[in-house]
């Protein structure tokens, strides 16, 4: 490990969250996960005794909340010893899952072990449309989740990623979320990144879809205002601006990969040419203030025109890398998605398919096994 390291350098704070991406492995195949395209193995996933190492450095960093993701962080045998880990330095702990694989039994231990909050995915608010989005049989195992999070007495969130497959059913998945009586309900429409990128045209919502479901969210925080807290987010590409890269890159939280490497964001591994650190080489404390990649777009000095010169640049930060380079292959692009950008032609054209083309068959939708299983039938005819 780089020892020492200099803290509050060029007057970076520390980080508030780490997002413990324990493993790439799901039940679930949704064609909207922002997983990377080509995934780590369990073979290459850290250790139990990685990430306990992981996780008191990032206390040390100033990190007070973990949220343990995946893929399914379920299959890791490890869970509550991690969970419990986490506790033992203080950490508000906060398990993001597909539910499947979570009893009542489950629950009960994870809750001894530490955790405060259980966030279940829902791909719809019935079991036939959930089902054909996840392109796993899981909507009856996921309300099982559910239940078991409620009998043992733990904080219940609700997330559904809304695209144009689910988006005309939000009063469906509403009342899921009060009939399971869950705290919190995160309506996220898709950002476009990895899978969903690939599926884009299958999922991008039309502005009359969004206008439809913004009433019937707004109708329902005001009816549930007392009993659950909704929150919205529509999709980048109806946005006349971007908004901050993961509250600026590199200003609020780090995520630690599978197999140990350490990004500003869940999706900034997809840019080429950015080489990012591994927490098995180097501390969270180096690579948080020290590395080039977590400095190389803070600040303004690395932002091209108009950004440089518009004055929400202190608001939005020139907009998500990820996004700019998925869509122009540069990473120091303005964002697509601002409406100053040379190249806002391309969200133009995104919105005006989505707008008028009628609904792609499920059949074209690609699943993420999908793709896993035929790159690995080239690999298997090369061999």
């Amino acid at each position: 490990m780089e020892q020492p390291i200099k803290q509050n350098s060029n007057r970076i704070q520390p980080p508030y969250s780490l997002l413990a991406e324990l493993t790439h492995r799901c039940p679930l195949h949704c064609p909207y996960c922002s997983n990377p395209i080509n995934m780590t193995n369990k073979a290459m996933e850290l250790s139990t005794e990685d990430w306990f190492r992981v996780l008191s450095e990032a206390a040390d960093l100033g990190v007070v909340e973990v949220h343990f993701s995946g893929g399914e962080p379920l299959l890791r045998d490890d869970l509550d010893l991690l969970i419990r880990h986490a506790h033992s330095l203080e950490m508000y702990i906060n398990l993001i899952t597909s539910g499947i694989g979570l009893t009542t039994e489950k629950a009960v231990q994870l809750k001894e072990a530490g955790i405060a909050n259980v966030q279940v995915s829902f791909q719809a608010g019935e079991a036939k449309l959930s089902d054909l989005i996840g392109g796993y049989k899981a909507f009856g195992k996921k309300r099982e989740a559910a239940i078991a999070v409620k009998k043992a007495e733990l904080h219940l969130s609700l997330n559904v990623v809304l695209h144009r497959m689910n988006l005309d059913y939000l009063n469906e998945i509403i009342k899921l979320a009060e009939d399971m009586e869950a705290e919190r309900l995160e309506l996220a429409n898709t950002q476009y990144y990895n899978w969903a990128l690939l599926n884009r045209e299958q999922l991008l919502p039309s502005w009359e879809q969004i206008e439809r479901a913004r009433e019937i969210y707004e109708n329902a925080k005001s009816r549930l205002a007392k009993k659950m807290e909704i929150i919205w987010v529509i999709p980048d590409y109806y946005e006349s601006v971007p908004k901050p890269c993961m509250g600026g890159w590199g200003t609020i939280g780090l995520t630690v990969a599978p197999n140990g490497i350490v990004l500003p964001c869940p999706t900034a591994g997809m840019i080429d040419g950015l080489s990012f650190e591994n927490a098995r080489e180097a501390s969270l404390g180096h690579i948080w203030y020290e590395s080039e990649s977590f400095n190389r777009f803070r600040g303004e000095a690395w932002m091209p025109e108009p950004c440089r010169s518009c004055e929400k640049r202190h608001q939005d930060g020139g907009g998500c890398r990820c996004q700019a380079f998925a869509l122009t292959g540069d990473a120091f692009a303005t964002d697509p998605v601002c409406q100053w950008s040379p190249n806002h032609h391309l969200i133009d054209t995104a919105i005006q398919g989505a707008n008028h083309q009628p609904m792609k068959q499920s059949s074209s939708i690609i699943y993420r096994r999908h793709l896993v299983e035929k790159n690995a039938s080239k690999s298997r005819i090369k061999k």
